[in-house]
């Protein structure tokens, strides 16, 4: 089975404190239990979460909808995203399944990236280690008016920005990310083609801004 990879790279540095992360633990859970009652989803989609902080780690590693366990998670430290960039090369050529002459692999890995900061690390370095990996569509997500989104640009062409990091806002923008999934499950499915943009997705909601 070709298995449709979706990592979750999600900011767990001291400004998230309070609100955004509890937040961003809901949004966990309410993606993961939309996806789970999609059929397209819950035959393809395997997510994996890496956070990122004073340091970068993979909490969970790419699982199956259905026996997914919801991480624990708290906030704190800085914003090592470039440690984060390089974390996910590392596990998308480990995790994902590559094509050979005998085998189709695995669809090429679809990527959300939350920050409400700015990088305290050298987030280039760590780009630079991901454009070597083969990955789908990246989305980089500005949680709230303190997320460098000048830098998420240089990620991925595809930004989005929350005016706030608050409790609807995010709980939005993670319905957004699980009717994505929904819509690169299905197309897969039914086209044998992947998600390759924004016009591909469905429209963002209206708390989930596109940086233009």
């Amino acid at each position: 089975m070709r298995r449709l990879p979706v990592y979750l790279l999600l900011d767990t540095s001291g400004s998230m404190h309070g609100e955004p992360i509890e937040a961003v633990k809901n949004g966990v859970q309410v993606l993961v239990s939309t996806l789970r009652q999609d059929p397209y989803a819950l035959e393809t989609a395997f997510l994996s979460i890496i956070t990122f902080d004073s340091t970068a780690r993979q909490i969970v590693p790419l699982t199956e909808l259905a026996t997914f366990q919801i991480p624990t998670f708290s906030a704190s430290g800085c914003t090592e995203l470039g440690a984060a960039l390089a974390l996910l090369a590392d596990k998308i050529e480990a995790e994902v399944g590559k094509t050979t002459a005998q085998v189709k692999g695995d669809w090429k890995p679809i990527v959300f990236i939350m920050t409400d900061g700015s990088p305290t690390d050298d987030w280039k370095k760590g780009l630079e280690r991901l454009k070597k990996v083969r990955t789908g569509l990246v989305i980089a997500c500005a949680a709230g008016q303190g997320a460098d989104t000048s830098v998420l640009k240089q990620i991925t062409e595809v930004v989005v920005q929350l005016d706030t990091a608050d409790a609807s806002t995010i709980k939005a923008f993670f319905k957004w990310v699980s009717a994505s999934v929904s819509t690169g499950s299905q197309k897969i499915d039914l086209t044998k083609k992947e998600v390759t943009g924004l016009s591909d997705l469905p429209p963002p909601p209206p708390e989930v801004n596109v940086v233009l």
